[in-house]
């Protein structure tokens, strides 16, 4: 019987007799991708798959965007709607078109490791179930929606499904098939005498994660056609996990994205998936894209986003949309405001169903002593990478052999009430499988609240200083931080609010 480390028996004890009773629990969060293949989504799609756990995969979905899109076959000629590939590029009958097959070539490789994923997570979906979930969908053109697709339907028939969850739409790449589902729907049942509960039901169910605006759909239908569907647009905090990384990353997390790190903990001799990750001067090229030089190891010493060495991280721009629904308690997933891996967002001024990064969603950096806004994201980089690396040895070592993440557990909950100048004192806990000892941080995460509130540490109890200061209604969040003593070491969180009174 695998040992846990314990501070509190009776949770635990609770834990396990509940999963005597129910030994899988379904997850309850439903997520479809859309991708247009650029090399940055092959490395974003393998480490999703490391997280298929997590979540509930409804489909897998080829778009186009303002980067790749594959032509009519007849030579029809367009120019982009964005600026910056229109500039770039002028008027093309293609584009840097990555086909419709790499996602299944990946997913072979995937059932190879599969069988020992199970031994770490029951949950992992079998290679079968996520290459049932592969459809094409708007690829032609850019910001193509003119017609209705295998993708664009899988993903009007989830949104119109009588299954009560969201479906969280992750677009990779352009907006585009997303659009043409909704567009469907709109000319399917605009005419219907029920149309109004309809449109709420899909705007109530539909969230959609956006990595920029790839192409102008979004613009020109989605947002003025659907404007309640919740949109989280990451157009800034991304690009800490995107090609300009060394530019953007504090130093102090960068060697979690060098080859250093990357080769010997998550590239090599971690199964053939991770032999398919792109990286620098990995000899890699992708077919189908001749801007793909990263892989030549003699054209990557000097270029724009800097000097790199083999195995240096190239990009996972799009990672951080399906981040959003890992839950490893920072409790951001209803609420973007309050800060995850997957960034921070804000409520827009113009539309409240719109979560944006930018200025306003700005952390203070403290390497730099300024509000940076790709803080949110670069905070959390390497506990990041190192939940990655214990990932990628799940695909090769035995349970025993392996790092997990522990739970932490806050006492007296996370969600409290206190006055003005009170002192909280909050009492921590944590299990973990592997019997590894876990140590805490506490700190005050000032910007996802209305302030810092001075917190304090010995071993397992934290002191929370409301400020004589605080407002009626003000919040304050707490993080609770534990990191394991395995390697790689892990780290999972506690998220407090204490809310004034």
């Amino acid at each position: 019987m695998r040992k846990y480390i314990m501070k509190n028996l009776y949770p635990l004890l609770f834990c396990i007799c509940l999963s005597t009773i129910c030994p899988a629990q379904q997850n309850t969060k439903r997520t479809i991708v859309t991708t247009d293949g650029e090399i940055d989504d092959v490395d974003t799609f393998i480490r999703f798959l490391m997280y298929t756990n997590e979540f509930e995969t409804e489909g897998l979905v080829y778009s186009s965007s303002m980067w790749h899109w594959k032509g009519d076959g007849k030579g029809t000629t367009m120019v982009s709607e964005m600026e910056m590939t229109r500039n770039l590029y002028g008027e093309r009958s293609e584009l840097r078109w990555p086909g419709t097959t790499w996602m299944q070539e990946l997913l072979k490789e995937y059932a190879k490791v599969h069988p020992n994923l199970l031994l770490h997570d029951k949950n992992y979906p079998s290679a079968e179930e996520l290459l049932g979930l592969v459809k094409v969908g708007n690829i032609d053109f850019e910001g193509e929606m003119d017609k209705r697709t295998e993708g664009s339907k899988w993903i009007a028939q989830k949104l119109l499904d009588d299954d009560p969850r969201e479906i969280f739409l992750q677009a990779w790449g352009g907006t585009n098939t997303i659009a043409r589902a909704l567009k469907s729907i709109e000319e399917d049942y605009s005419n219907h005498k029920n149309w109004g509960e309809i449109k709420e039901k899909v705007s109530q169910k539909a969230i959609i994660y956006t990595i920029m605006d790839q192409d102008a759909t979004y613009k020109n239908y989605i947002g003025p056609n659907w404007p309640k569907i919740r949109v989280f647009y990451n157009a800034n905090q991304f690009w800490c996990f995107a090609y300009p990384w060394k530019r953007v990353v504090p130093k102090g997390q960068q060697p979690y994205l060098e080859g250093s790190f990357m080769g010997p903990n998550i590239i090599n001799d971690h199964g053939p998936l991770f032999k398919k990750y792109y990286s620098y001067g990995d000899g890699q090229k992708q077919q189908g894209d001749p801007n793909h030089f990263e892989g030549d190891i003699s054209k990557i010493v000097h270029t724009e986003r800097g000097s790199f060495s083999k195995y240096d991280f190239i990009s996972e721009g799009d990672s951080p949309a399906f981040l959003h629904l890992v839950d490893v308690g920072l409790d951001n997933y209803e609420d973007p405001s309050r800060g995850g891996w997957s960034g921070r967002f804000v409520q827009s001024t113009e539309n409240p169903y719109r979560y944006e990064d930018g200025e306003a969603a700005s952390d203070l950096n403290p390497e730099t002593g300024e509000m940076d806004k790709s803080y949110p994201q670069t905070r959390w980089i390497k506990p990041m990478q190192l939940d990655f690396a214990a990932r990628a040895d799940w695909c090769v070592k035995s349970f025993d052999g392996a790092n997990h993440p522990p739970k932490i557990t806050v006492a007296e909950g996370n969600t409290i009430n206190a006055v003005s100048g009170e002192s909280i004192s909050l009492n921590l806990s944590y299990e973990d499988v592997d019997g590894h000892p876990v140590y805490f941080k506490a700190w005050p995460y000032a910007e996802a609240g209305d302030g810092a509130a001075e917190t304090t540490l010995k071993l397992d109890h934290a002191t929370v200083q409301i400020p004589k200061t605080a407002k009626k209604g003000e919040k304050y969040h707490i993080i609770i931080e534990g990191t394991d003593t395995g390697f790689p070491a892990l780290t999972r969180y506690q998220r407090v609010i204490i809310t004034v009174d």
